[in-house]
């Protein structure tokens, strides 16, 4: 069976990006790596009844599928049988990582399934969940939790933008100007700026959500510009 899952990685596939990755459940949606740990680690469990080859990999851009040196996974490749359940690790590889900010990496976790000896003209497809992988530098000051509340907004003409003041990386949920809603609501990396158009929204109090280490959603925040 094995070696029909390796044969199946072999044969062309279709790759398809989501969320989640069917037939096979991840424990989280990001995974934060503190630098003080020897490595951070998430789950992958199959509640399915046929087994999985699942492949990990570490990657520098969102939408890129390069392998950065900085980080390993491991085991990078493993069969994922019916109704179990392992884990991925990741691992620093070279640290030459700023100290005094967080970096932002992509966790890729690639679901395989298996082809029945018997079926005939099988389509097979593979999915991959891709999602944040925080490294966090010891010592940073500050409360990561707190971060979002201290986002700087502001208004130039048309443009909204927004300032991070903290060495914390701040993924924004919802941002809304006098109750409307900004589309495609940013990551703010730390100590940097990002500007959104406003397309025609006047008034001046801005209101945010964020995204929290567990993935769930801060409460809201307002400010008056």
């Amino acid at each position: 069976m094995f070696q029909q899952l390796y044969k199946t990685l072999a044969v062309g596939m279709i790759l398809v990006s989501t969320a989640a990755v069917s037939g096979v459940e991840i424990g989280g949606t990001r995974l934060i790596y503190n630098s003080n740990a020897s490595q951070a680690t998430i789950s992958v469990k199959n509640p399915d009844n046929k087994p999985y080859l699942i492949q990990s990999w570490v990657s520098k851009s969102e939408n890129g599928d390069d392998s950065g040196s900085e980080f390993t996974t491991t085991p990078p490749l493993f069969k994922l049988n019916p109704n179990s359940q392992n884990s991925v690790r990741v691992m620093l590889a070279e640290n030459h990582l700023p100290s005094d900010r967080e970096s932002v990496y992509w966790l890729n976790i690639k679901a395989i399934p298996s082809s029945s000896p018997d079926a005939k003209n099988e389509l097979l497809i593979a999915v991959k969940s891709k999602m944040k992988l925080f490294y966090r530098p010891a010592g940073l000051k500050g409360d990561p939790s707190l971060a979002y509340q201290q986002l700087i907004f502001s208004r130039e003409g048309g443009k909204l933008t927004v300032n991070n003041p903290t060495p914390y990386s701040v993924s924004l949920n919802e941002v809304k100007v006098n109750g409307r809603t900004i589309t495609k609501p940013p990551m703010v990396l730390p100590f940097k700026t990002v500007t959104l158009p406003l397309s025609g929204i006047t008034g001046g109090e801005v209101s945010w959500r964020a995204i929290n280490d567990f993935g769930g959603v801060t409460t809201e925040q307002k400010v008056k510009m």
